[in-house]
């Protein structure tokens, strides 16, 4: 018995009526059952409603496969209601992976000669849907026939489709070029729109095509003027404005034209004028045209009363109510203020007041915009409303403003003590969100400033008394009191209220930080040496010195026990020489790789420890990689190095022993590795000489261009018979214009002295964009291994 065949309008019912997913499948499987049962039949008069169900079946995620060839039999089939169908289910159940795509290339040939519209154009939308490179370069001469058809539905469905053949096979560029310029003559929307589009590829994938078309710059100018002059028909005309999805690809395609050649800027300039000061801003459609005359002024090389005209609709842009609108202006203007600062700054008011929009997204770019705003003449105005928003930012913007605030105060500051006093507000109100470099450079900026070394102690004690909660805070002040405590005693000053303070009051805040659950090892480890240098710079009794450092001598932190374990020993046995060993640290003089090294070699050696404030202890992320892996090996198996061996004079010494100095290792040459729009990458070398299969490789980040590089990573790889270790780097942010660089050092070990190669995966922000290079450095110099 022959079960009748279901209409797809049954079918929809039947499976929306379904109560279960079970019940649906179960419909489903049974009705797919019959289509393969039909299939092979062979029926073709049910063979379209077949497919047709079959398509719904697909659409819901079920597997649909074995349609696939059912779909080129339709195609062949003389009836249009089976060509439908068929050319549907090549666009949804064919691509490029099938092999069976290829079949049907002559069926579109013979329907693309036909002369039929209707078949014409399911072939052609079939073409540009599912098209693969053989099938275009086999086709093209069939969609250059009817480009020029009368028939605008025709010709509208073969631009397209040629639009999908350049993208497809850039070598058909000479295909499509000379009808283009015939087309350009069209008055009719969907052909001029298509031609435009098809130009824009064409001038994207060829340089030739570039300079052809810039002969119909003049052309396209009319055509826009028109558009916006005396309108067109009232079917394509949006809220007001003149068919705005022609004029904004027509912008487009200018932008692209007068890239980097006068003459054609030149030719548009006057227009360009005209638009921005006729199109209507009240609606939308109005904004995307103007938004699109802005890019196209910016990209081209306009008069400057252009640009500044440009910067001024940006800044209209700021008081839209739309927050697309906004966000839009200040992403425009972020990119705009490196080459138009001055036109720019002109809006810093609107700018400033974009930071307490609501929307996160408005606020992390009014901000970005805001700290690319700074400069000498407004550093101080503009740190005020940076740090009002810092105190009251959201958690998640913290950690960017704080790095801001803290990379331009380093570039602008006009003053020492405004420096000094700008990094201890940031530190105040966001120091567990600020970069990891702020404690060095805030304690290095005071031990240069010997006249602010009074001001900045007590300062800095008076922030410590009310919060001990923001652990570089408390890093910085417990250093700056370990060294200039003697000044905090003093009396006088430049305060208002002078600042009384005793020796037991100092004392007691910094065993309160070593006592508090807040503090972190790093911490207690900064307050233990200020307690331990005071007793040097106190007049009073060092018994509560003595008793606070001998309690943290059983401290199950090694290194605050190691700490102590010293300090007692110092008490005990050498009391004459604690007074020179705890003298003032030397001011260091910052400065580039070559610095780093020496400041990594430091920490590496062994020293009197209370010489010097601990640093805090930096993770180590260390990983073997193979190189042929390609840097991804971050799965759960991935095994770590064995320790490299004790770096020379590593070893635990006598406190005063003093390490022999080995002769210092012959120079390797540096090595540039890496440049991209400012950003380099710098390789130095170091091989110590007690462990000469050992590399010290430091890569030194610097940015030389006009954008701050952010979230920087440096990932490397090298082969299975070398081991690699990654230090952690000095920061994530490479600061505009030759700023602080960032330095990572990588430790190899090379038993087998074999030549050294590295895969290096570079990723970071740059100018809004985020960027991902890989690539390996095989060139090291023959010293770095032999």
């Amino acid at each position: 018995m022959v079960v009748p065949s279901r209409k797809l309008h049954d079918l929809i019912e039947e499976i929306r009526g379904a109560k279960t997913q079970a019940q649906e499948r179960e419909v489903i499987q049974k009705e797919c059952a019959h289509i393969r049962a039909s299939f092979r039949d062979g029926d073709p008069l049910q063979r379209h409603r077949q497919l047709a169900k079959l398509l719904y079946v697909h659409m819901l995620g079920y597997p649909a496969h074995f349609g696939q060839m059912e779909c080129l039999k339709l195609i062949a089939s003389p009836r249009f209601t089976d060509k439908r169908v068929g050319y549907l289910g090549a666009m949804l159940l064919l691509d490029e992976r099938h092999d069976a795509h290829l079949l049907m290339t002559n069926s579109i040939k013979n329907d693309l000669s036909q002369g039929i519209e209707p078949v014409q154009g399911l072939a052609l939308c079939t073409l540009s849907t599912m098209g693969s490179a053989e099938m275009c370069q086999d086709l093209a001469p069939e969609v250059e026939k009817l480009l020029l058809q009368p028939s605008p539905y025709v010709r509208k469905k073969a631009i397209l489709t040629a639009v999908h053949m350049i993208r497809k096979v850039p070598d058909l560029t000479n295909t499509f070029l000379p009808p283009c310029v015939k087309l350009l003559h069209e008055r009719h929307h969907g052909i001029l729109l298509g031609t435009v589009t098809l130009i824009m590829e064409l001038c994207e994938r060829s340089p030739a095509a570039l300079r052809h078309f810039r002969k119909v710059v003049p052309q396209l100018v009319q055509i826009l003027r028109t558009l916006v002059m005396t309108g067109c028909s009232t079917e394509h005309s949006v809220a007001g404005v003149s068919d705005p999805f022609l004029q904004v690809h027509i912008l487009r395609l200018l932008r692209i034209l007068g890239r980097n050649h006068e003459d054609s800027s030149e030719t548009m300039n006057d227009l360009l004028a005209q638009v921005a000061t006729n199109t209507d801003t009240s609606r939308n459609a109005g904004n995307a045209v103007l938004f699109e005359t802005v890019l196209t002024i910016m990209d081209i090389r306009s008069a400057a009363g252009l640009r500044v005209l440009a910067v001024n609709i940006l800044g209209r842009f700021l008081l839209n109510t739309d927050k697309n609108i906004r966000y839009v202006a200040l992403t425009s203007l972020l990119r705009l203020v490196q080459s138009d600062h001055s036109a720019v700054q002109r809006h810093r008011p609107t700018v400033v007041e974009c930071l307490q929009e609501t929307d996160a997204s408005l606020s992390r770019r009014a901000l970005e915009l805001s700290l690319a705003l700074v400069n000498s003449s407004n550093v101080r105005a503009m740190m005020q409303e940076l740090q009002a928003f810092l105190e009251s930012c959201p958690h998640d913007l913290r950690a960017d403003c704080a790095s801001g605030i803290l990379l331009a105060a380093e570039r602008f500051a006009p003053t020492k003590r405004w420096h000094i006093d700008t990094i201890l507000h940031v530190l105040t109100a966001a120091g567990a969100h600020v970069r990891d470099d702020a404690v060095a450079n805030l304690t290095q900026l005071i031990g240069g400033a010997q006249e602010l070394h009074a001001y900045s102690v007590r300062r800095l004690y008076s922030a410590l008394a009310e919060d001990i909660s923001q652990q570089p805070l408390v890093q910085v002040a417990a250093w700056c009191i370990g060294e200039y405590g003697d000044l905090l005693l003093e009396e006088g000053g430049e305060e208002a209220e002078p600042l009384q303070v005793e020796e037991e009051e100092v004392l007691a805040l910094l065993e309160k930080v070593l006592q508090s659950q807040m503090s972190l090892p790093a911490t207690r480890g900064y307050a233990l040496t200020a307690l331990m240098k005071l007793s040097t710079r106190l007049r009073g009794d060092n018994n509560r010195i003595r008793q606070i450092v001998s309690i943290y001598g059983s401290c199950l932190d090694v290194e605050l026990q190691q700490r102590a374990v010293e300090y007692n020993t110092l008490f005990r046995k050498y009391d004459h020489m604690r007074a020179a060993i705890l003298e003032k640290m030397p001011l260091v003089d910052r400065g580039g790789p070559q610095v780093d090294e020496e400041v990594k070699e430091s920490k590496e050696a062994p020293q009197p420890p209370a010489a010097a404030a601990p640093a805090p202890a930096e993770p180590q992320a260390s990983k073997l990689l193979d190189l042929l892996d390609l840097l991804d090996g971050t799965s759960g198996d991935t095994q770590h190095p064995p320790p490299l061996g004790p770096s020379p004079g590593g070893a635990l010494v006598h406190l005063l022993d003093v390490p022999c100095a080995p002769p210092p290792p012959a120079p390797i040459p540096n090595l540039k590795v890496f440049e991209r729009e400012g950003v380099q990458l710098n390789l130095s070398f170091m091989r110590p000489p007690g462990t000469p299969a050992l590399l010290l490789i430091t890569v030194t980040t610097t940015n030389f261009s006009g954008g701050d590089v952010t979230h920087f990573i440096c990932q490397a790889a090298v082969p299975k018979s070398f081991q690699l270790q990654l230090q952690a780097p000095s920061g994530d942010t490479v600061p505009a214009q030759g700023g602080l660089p960032i330095t990572q050092v990588f430790r190899i070990l090379n038993p087998n002295k074999a030549p050294v190669r590295l895969k290096l995966r570079l990723t970071y922000s740059h100018f809004g964009q985020s960027v991902q290079e890989i690539f390996e450095v095989n060139n090291l110099p023959v010293e770095t291994w032999q």
